[in-house]
């Protein structure tokens, strides 16, 4: 990271693919530096080279305390953290009565325990900073009873949005904003291998007659890091194409 050095840096996990890639590209495009999470190595170390060099591919495994502590070093010696974007994710689709207790705790562990873990670091930062914005991306499976992913990815999701209103709470007096963003059906690798043949099945429920992308996913997100939504916290912003209607 050289040139951007007096620019602030966001730390986005699950940078990888899907919604966190997108997110990455657009907060790049934005002028944002990055810090780019991913348990998979390979895939953030090419998009970091798509991206030029003021974007830091870091190994990153939510569930570990050590780990969160390795990414925050490295967003600090690149200049001015000022964001963390909560993307990554385990998602798996199996009936309730199927889940095994160790894929549940697993779930959980990325899920939930993964975004309190960076709030819990980096959340402090940004209160000493007296200014920054931290967002977690959950899912409208929050809210429902029945969908394509399974009962421990909706259950972390739920529990994500309270982590968030607690988050928010806590950090609000020093500046500090904390948001939740909620995707419907976001059209990438990850749903249609959940879904199969389902694609156009579940692209006919949306009232807006398609899978959403993960560059409107990303643009939400985008804003809510920008000084033009320092009034906003402790929100939940759904992107879902109407679904909840």
């Amino acid at each position: 990271m050289g040139q951007r050095r007096h620019m602030r840096v966001a730390i986005v996990t699950g940078a990888g693919r899907g919604i966190g890639a997108a997110v990455a590209r657009r907060l790049y495009a934005d002028g944002w530096s990055l810090v780019l999470g991913d348990i998979d190595a390979d895939a953030v170390t090419l998009l970091a080279a798509e991206l030029g060099r003021d974007a830091a591919p870091v190994l990153l495994d939510v569930r570990d305390p050590v780990a969160w502590d390795h990414a925050v070093a490295i967003a600090s010696e690149a200049g001015d953290l000022a964001s963390l974007v909560n993307v990554a994710a385990r998602t798996d689709i199996r009936d309730l009565f199927e889940i095994t207790p160790e894929e549940w705790d697993d779930v959980l562990a990325t899920n939930l325990r993964g975004p309190f873990l960076g709030i819990r670091v980096v959340g402090p930062l940004l209160r000493d900073r007296g200014d920054g914005r931290i967002v977690n991306i959950a899912s409208d499976s929050a809210f429902r009873g029945r969908g394509v992913t399974g009962t421990h990815y909706a259950t972390s999701k739920a529990g994500l949005l309270a982590l968030t209103r607690r988050a928010a709470a806590a950090l609000a007096p020093s500046g500090v904003t904390v948001n939740a963003v909620a995707p419907g059906t976001i059209d990438g690798e990850t749903v249609r291998e959940l879904a199969g043949e389902r694609i156009e099945e579940l692209a006919s429920e949306i009232p807006a007659g398609r899978l959403g992308r993960p560059e409107e996913v990303a643009a939400l997100v985008a804003w809510l890091l920008s000084d033009e939504a320092a009034y906003v916290n402790g929100a939940t912003m759904l992107v879902d194409g109407g679904a909840a209607l």
